[in-house]
């Protein structure tokens, strides 16, 4: 099931995966439980993503989120609302963050520097699970940090494809996330797949690809998996643990009524 070839201690591994083009297939954490992660882990996700900006999870929660998958050696992101919580997310172990509305060259610079000690501007500290509690020597976690912790730059304003090419060419940009609900949100065409839409998705893309960087997408199902596929994505946030138990849980009751009769909602 895959299980076992991401184990946490080996974080950088993960990185290079994403940034070699290796397929990788998560999905969101919106529950503020450490269950789903495991349960996750166990049928053999790649990744969890925890969301702070849509999900319930504080810092605690987050936390224990985050042990959970340390404890199964399944990779875990975080989408933070905002910039603040970078650093809190990387000494809780993260693999790497999800930063939201990342709207032009000079923000994707300014949030990259975050990530990164040596040339940027994250804080120092050891005593945390990401330093293993002092157990890793400063130059040594500095340098692991530096290597493994992964900033994926969602692009979900009408206004970042202005400067698109020059976002993607942002030293230590690792992923452009191309949100469709934001766009679609933004432009406003209610038709089922709009035009507008779909040629951000395809140039965001292509700025994607010709800078050489990953490109991460949420798909609902294998169909929407497919056509990204043929744009170039490699990272595929599938559902969330709260999508999955509502078909799940739909499903069953069905065939269960069907099987017994009874009341239908």
């Amino acid at each position: 099931n895959g299980k076992g070839s991401h184990d946490m201690n080996s974080a950088s591994t993960f990185r290079q995966r994403m940034l070699a083009g290796d397929k990788l297939v998560g999905t969101f954490l919106k529950t503020p439980t450490s269950h789903a992660t495991e349960i996750l882990g166990e049928v053999g996700f790649d990744f969890v993503v925890v969301d702070q900006e849509h999900g319930p999870f504080d810092r605690t929660t987050t936390d224990i989120a985050l042990l959970a998958a340390r404890a199964q050696g399944i990779a875990a992101f975080v989408r933070v609302p905002g910039p603040e919580a970078i650093l809190s997310v990387l000494d809780c172990g993260a693999n790497g963050v999800l930063v939201p509305h990342v709207k032009s060259a000079a923000y994707a610079r300014e949030v990259a520097a975050m990530f990164r000690y040596r040339g940027g501007s994250r804080g120092f500290a050891t005593s945390t699970r990401a330093g293993h509690y002092t157990g890793v020597p400063m130059w040594r976690h500095i340098a692991e940090s530096d290597a493994s912790s992964v900033f994926v730059a969602q692009i979900e304003d009408p206004v970042a494809l202005d400067e698109i090419d020059a976002i993607a060419a942002i030293d230590g940009v690792d992923s452009l996330f191309i949100g469709r609900g934001d766009l679609t949100a933004a432009y406003g065409d209610e038709s089922k797949e709009p035009p507008a839409v779909r040629k951000a998705v395809e140039r965001i893309s292509e700025a994607a690809r010709k800078a050489r960087k990953s490109i991460s997408v949420y798909v609902g199902n294998a169909t929407e998996a497919a056509w990204l596929n043929s744009l170039g994505a490699n990272v595929f946030v599938l559902s969330a643990d709260q999508g999955f138990l509502r078909q799940a849980a739909a499903a069953g009751l069905r065939d269960v009524r069907e099987k017994v009769g009874g009341a239908q909602p």
